[in-house]
């Protein structure tokens, strides 16, 4: 049994949670697909799906397995079509996940730039909030904010944020501006959930970091809500950087506190590990990198800038 074959067997039942749909999707016979699966498992020495005349679950010796699977196969197709020079154009599909407000104000113009250049490429873009497993869920790239976890994806800095509170400069005439971190207790807060998870705000006391907790006036699961509500003058919110540089520079918001402002996270290009890179992500790369790395340079000099203004007055 050819041992390649039986790595597509694998994936594709895998992938179908069924053998009569794996094969179906090969053009195998049902017994092909279970001589395969023998096979490999026999070379294994160990499971790699529990079946019942119900149901097929992956073990875990399979889940381990499936990545290397899935990695192996790809950069085969990836040296074959190399091989033939397909990949002197980048041609194909690509999916990109990012978080939903740095999805709609940086990487949607850079991915609409990118497919102008490369009329054979198509995208999908997955705006979540949420931390996508690219290689079960078909990802090929994603763009990260904060610091990584240990995991086998391949990751390229652009860039860093900073996480802000911020304030209508009406909320803080009215209110007041808090001096120090204890004062926020004394305030309408509006918590992102996003970035408040505890009700708390951590923040650099000098060189140490330290943390407050309060009851939020407000708790909200969207950025961009949270900041509404801000700028209607409804309370403090936290956000980062990017997200409010524009309405800092304009007067709408102002930063608060923010000689307390924690260090900033860095921001990542991650994609699943492969000893070859298919020439779309590979052009992709190229392209978004320098200009996603321009656009966070920007919207962190905008809020900057404005920093030493933003209160003048209150």
């Amino acid at each position: 049994m050819d041992r390649l074959h039986e790595l597509e067997v694998f994936v594709a039942v895998a992938d179908a949670g069924s053998f009569a749909k794996a094969g179906a999707r090969l053009r195998l016979s049902p017994p092909a697909v279970t001589r395969a699966i023998f096979a490999l498992e026999e070379r294994l020495g160990a499971r790699v799906f529990n079946r019942t005349t119900r149901s097929l679950t992956i073990t875990d010796v399979g889940q381990r397995f499936l990545e290397s699977a899935r990695r192996i196969l790809s950069d085969l197709d990836s040296a074959e079509k190399e091989a033939v020079g397909e990949t002197a154009v980048p041609n194909g599909h690509l999916t990109l996940t990012a978080s939903v407000t740095f999805g709609r104000s940086a990487l949607a113009p850079v991915v609409c730039a990118f497919l102008n250049e490369h009329p054979r490429v198509t995208v999908s873009v997955l705006l979540l909030d949420r931390i996508v497993n690219l290689v079960e869920e078909g990802v090929d790239l994603a763009i990260r904010i904060g610091p990584l976890p240990d995991s086998n994806l391949v990751a390229k800095k652009i860039g860093t944020v900073r996480r802000m509170l911020v304030a209508s400069p009406d909320y803080l005439a009215r209110r007041g501006v808090p001096q120090t971190p204890t004062d926020l207790r004394l305030h309408s807060m509006i918590a992102f959930t996003g970035l408040m998870p505890n009700r708390e705000w951590r923040f650099l006391d000098g060189k140490s970091g330290n943390s407050i907790s309060f009851v939020p006036r407000l708790e909200i699961n969207d950025a961009v809500a949270s900041i509404a509500a801000a700028e209607m003058g409804d309370g403090i919110t936290v956000a980062l950087s990017y997200m409010v540089a524009d309405r800092i520079r304009d007067g709408r918001l102002a930063p608060v506190l923010d000689n307390f402002t924690p260090a900033p996270v860095p921001v990542h290009l991650v994609y699943p590990q492969s000893r070859l890179v298919s020439s779309k992500l590979r052009a992709f790369i190229d392209f978004a990198a320098p200009r996603l790395r321009a656009t966070l340079d920007s919207l962190n000099l905008a809020a900057a800038n404005a920093n030493g203004h933003a209160t003048d007055g209150l």
